[in-house]
């Protein structure tokens, strides 16, 4: 049986439950990553995602339900930007990773040193003439 048709079965979290199942959808992480670079209107993140104004303010209303976004008035539109507090528990995950990732790239770096030095002491054609 093809995993879809297990998908289908498979109860899923609601995307307002946690920030973990708010970034699922591609699109949300998208809006996250434009307001890195400061607040915007939900115009504008429509218009930098291709999308329509509806489908980017319901992207906002779960971000902003999890604590990822917050939004100010600014006359009459809105301002959103990122809420790092609601970020924290997405960074303190992530950061769990990273002592792995330091150790493989040691191993990498380990390893190709050991290659180039092999490299270093192997004779070459040239020496044996």
């Amino acid at each position: 049986m093809p995993i879809s048709a297990y998908d289908a079965c498979m109860a899923r979290a609601a995307t307002t439950s946690d920030a973990f199942n708010a970034i699922a959808e591609p699109q949300r992480r998208d809006i996250l990553v434009l307001l890195r670079s400061g607040e915007r209107p939900v115009t504008a993140l429509a218009r930098d995602l291709r999308m329509t104004q509806p489908q980017a303010s319901k992207h906002l209303r779960v971000l902003r339900q999890v604590g990822l976004v917050r939004f100010r008035e600014a006359g009459k539109q809105r301002l959103y930007g990122l809420d790092a507090g609601g970020l924290r528990p997405i960074h303190e995950w992530v950061g769990g990773f990273e002592q792995f990732w330091g150790e493989t790239f040691d191993r990498l770096d380990q390893y190709v040193q050991a290659l180039q030095q092999a490299k270093q002491e192997a004779p070459r054609d040239d020496d044996e003439q």
